[in-house]
């Protein structure tokens, strides 16, 4: 029997989240949830990450696994409220720790976040096995957006994350900290190698030329029609596009408070003496 998935869309990050349910057990796993943040005046909400929980509690299911495809630079993840109301397990690739090391050295908070993925409750492995229930599921590192980009694998699904988007929009950018484009057309390369009839779930989608708003495709559409790296596209064809276009990008409107909290797996930083917690902003690095 394959998997249930309902999706869910954070529009102010236009970011797609999941909950994939193994119908015969009634135990889910759900991936990439967003918590709400207003940047102009640093305050957190939960609408978004409460309509998930609300979801899960109607259709009477037992949440096993919080599932994170990368440490998100554009959204905050909502992975700790979703784990405290409903419990599971935050997991996410062991290439964490790498951008861990990279981020924490840029935010000067290296002795509160040790580079070593122990925030999170399971760290996966290239081509880890793991189940959903009675489902299973197998993990596919597909770095070069990040380090520790994954992509979920369940049944005739395959969770993306950030290294593809909808064939109209291409392909991940590689100009963060530990990205890398020729790792990344590899990584490509591996989920395109899937079954041609394996449907893609996006984690975003930005709607370019105000089409609607879309979060799945297959390995055969994006073989045939991605504009950065479909059939015939080089290695190093793929390179030069890639950096050339990172270069015209302008930053993440939420990166910097988005990485201090995702490579925390969704924990806000302490409270200080004072009871408030605060995000730094470093001057003049980015």
């Amino acid at each position: 029997m394959p998997a249930d998935i309902r999706v869910f869309f954070h529009k102010p990050t236009s970011t797609f989240s999941y909950v994939v349910t193994d119908p015969a057990t009634r135990c889910a796993a759900v991936i990439d949830p967003a918590l709400d943040y207003d940047s102009a005046a640093g305050r957190t909400g939960t609408v978004a990450a409460d309509e998930i929980i609300a979801h899960i509690k109607q259709q009477k299911l037992k949440l096993e696994w919080i599932l994170e495809t990368h440490a998100h630079a554009d959204h905050l993840s909502a992975a700790q409220h979703i784990k405290k109301e409903l419990g599971g397990r935050i997991a996410i690739g062991e290439g964490i720790c790498q951008v861990q090391a990279n981020f924490t050295r840029l935010f000067n908070i290296t002795s509160q976040v040790p580079s070593d993925g122990g925030q999170f409750d399971h760290l996966f492995k290239d081509d880890e096995k793991f189940f959903i229930g009675g489902l299973q599921a197998r993990v596919l590192a597909t770095p070069g957006h990040t380090s520790d980009s994954l992509t979920y694998v369940v049944g005739d699904a395959a969770f993306v994350g950030d290294t593809l988007f909808m064939p109209d929009s291409g392909t991940a950018r590689c100009d963060f900290p530990g990205g890398d484009a020729g790792q990344l057309y590899d990584s490509i390369q591996r989920i395109l190698a899937l079954p041609a009839d394996t449907r893609l779930f996006m984690c975003h989608d930005y709607a370019p030329g105000g089409r609607e708003y879309l979060h799945q495709t297959t390995v055969a559409e994006q073989k045939r029609g991605n504009i950065h790296v479909h059939d015939g596209v080089s290695r190093q064809e793929y390179i030069q596009l890639r950096t050339s276009r990172d270069q015209t990008l302008k930053v993440p409107a939420l990166l910097l408070p988005a990485v201090q909290v995702n490579i925390r797996a969704g924990r806000l930083p302490e409270p200080e003496a004072n009871g408030s917690a605060y995000l730094k902003i470093p001057l003049n690095r980015i």
